[in-house]
């Protein structure tokens, strides 16, 4: 399978611990491009089990990778990356759906109504379109995007966990749609879909 970076947007997605992560530094690193890495995960110091992930993801970071923590304004974040040299610069953003969850979780509560529903939904997709156009417009970047793919397990009971995987569902075909690659994992092993 061909992994080579040739294309300035590729998304990648699967189940967790699918491997999704490791394949984007896989190819972050092939590329030999300068990377970023923009990690969406705000980090509660109280939180051990979320620590110890984190920590695993940063030790698996060569040190030259320079790193932006950015839960919210990440197409901002996007927008004030430094020109990249001649031979280009690439950014990876894990993850869609960690962003997703962070704009849903920063909403105002009390999803009631059909209307604050649908308005919810149409500010969610839109920050992620803008972090779509905002990746595709910088010419002088090649963009991995992670995402969690939720929607093939069973059914959540409470609203919000419903709410998150189809909101998630709707972003990551968003990002599938904007890719000029797309890969899922399962079990370690990816598979180019795009």
């Amino acid at each position: 399978m061909d992994t080579s970076i040739n294309n300035r947007l590729t998304f990648i997605t699967g189940g967790a611990r699918s491997g999704k992560s490791r394949l984007a530094e896989k190819l972050a690193i092939e590329s030999g491009m300068a990377v970023t890495y923009l990690a969406t995960m705000g980090v509660d110091e109280s939180d051990e089990e979320l620590l110890l992930r984190v920590g695993a993801h940063r030790r698996r970071r060569p040190d030259v990778w320079r790193t932006i923590e950015e839960p919210l304004m990440v197409a901002q974040a996007i927008e004030s990356l430094p020109a990249a040299t001649s031979g280009g610069a690439l950014c990876l953003i894990d993850c869609l759906s960690l962003f997703v969850s962070n704009l849903l979780l920063s909403m105002p509560s009390g999803l009631s109504s059909l209307e604050v529903l649908n308005c919810l939904e149409e500010n969610v997709l839109k920050e992620v379109d803008n972090l779509l156009a905002k990746a595709k417009g910088r010419e002088d970047y090649h963009f991995l995007l992670v995402s969690n793919e939720v929607g093939m397990a069973v059914v959540p009971e409470i609203q919000l966990a419903r709410i998150y995987r189809d909101l998630l569902g709707l972003a990551n075909q968003r990002a599938a749609a904007w890719a000029d690659a797309v890969y899922i994992c399962f079990c370690g092993l990816p598979q180019r879909l795009k």
